[in-house]
């Protein structure tokens, strides 16, 4: 499949080093990186179904209000495709909220600004030569738990009770982690399926949203149940990652010509597809790259990395995350 004469990437960073590139010592994993504010979104992105339709501000509550939290779970697109991605356990999570004074319910989850295909690749727009990132997501907090939606398919269940007082620091925080943290990154990326293997990259997500936020109410001093609460991820497989810059010294006047036609050429069969036909043709090259060629290319943290793939190169797993313990001892409550 792959084109007599074309550079394999393992090869192309083997030119690279030759040519005097030096691949700076990393950490691992990679820590997500933080932004000073939301830049703007370009008229370019477009989703098909809107962000947040029904969002609203965050309630401040009574400081000695009564707050149910819920733990909510479903399959990710149920709207359209019912409960089919769930029995593979690709799961959307959120937390839900109840007020004992008001008796008003909300509902609060993180996803992805312009749809989950849009964050995971770019897009290649003529006369444009660094890949366009439609990437960001987002915190949408709203009145009303959709009983329904949650429990059909998937989870609605308590898991611990705060105060209002509490409830308005988590708020602050929400603000603060969603003003901060703007991109969404799909895949996780570790060294084998050992549970104790490296974690190269971890995944910036609708469940880890979910995780930071129980983290608060524990730091802030929620008890927990004891409930099984399991997430979704989806791992790449690879060896240790080669840090290959940024768009302006891969793509600008004085970037690297063969690198960034390496990793245009990499995204192109990812594209929307119009035909079935097309799909399984650009599949196959997936193939070729990923599996056979050990090959992909991650943006994180507006960077590209290269990962050198291996066995078994991708894995959605359904595991266990224990709800945390905080530091401090609730009270009020």
């Amino acid at each position: 499949m792959r084109a007599a004469g074309r550079c394999p990437g393992l090869l192309l960073l083997l030119a690279m080093g030759a040519w005097g590139l030096r691949f700076p010592q990393r950490h691992w994993p990679v820590p997500y990186r933080r932004f000073d504010y939301r830049p703007k979104t370009d008229p370019y992105c477009q989703a098909r179904y809107t962000f947040c339709p029904t969002g609203s501000a965050v309630p401040v509550m009574k400081e000695k209000d009564v707050i149910e939290v819920y733990r909510l779970q479903a399959p990710v697109w149920e709207f359209k495709y019912g409960d089919l991605l769930g029995h593979l356990k690709i799961m959307h999570d959120a937390v839900g909220f109840k007020s004992a004074l008001t008796g008003k319910n909300y509902t609060m989850e993180w996803y992805e600004l312009f749809q989950l295909g849009n964050c995971t690749f770019p897009h290649l727009r003529p006369g444009m030569d660094a890949p366009f990132w439609c990437n960001q997501g987002a915190a949408c907090f709203y009145e009303g738990i959709d009983d329904a939606h949650w429990k059909e398919n998937g989870t609605l269940v308590l898991v611990t009770t705060i105060s209002g007082a509490m409830f308005n620091e988590m708020a602050k925080w929400v603000k603060y982690d969603n003003e901060t943290g703007i991109y969404y990154e799909t895949w996780t990326v570790q060294a084998s399926p050992d549970k104790k293997s490296t974690v190269w990259f971890d995944s910036y997500e609708c469940s880890k949203f979910i995780l930071r936020t129980y983290q608060k109410l524990a730091d802030l001093g929620a008890v927990f149940n004891k409930v099984q609460t399991n997430y979704t991820s989806i791992i790449l497989f690879s060896g240790e990652p080669i840090y290959l810059g940024n768009e302006t010294s891969i793509f600008g006047p004085q970037g690297n010509k063969t690198l960034a036609a390496a990793i245009r050429d990499f995204y192109y069969p990812f594209k929307p597809h119009k035909t079935v036909r097309e799909f399984f043709v650009d599949l196959l090259k997936i193939i070729d790259r990923v599996i056979l060629n050990h090959e992909f290319y991650l943006f994180y943290n507006l960077e590209y990395w290269f990962l050198p793939m291996k066995f078994p190169y991708l894995k959605i797993i359904y595991e266990e995350v224990p709800l945390p313990v905080g530091s401090k001892t609730s009270v009020g409550v």
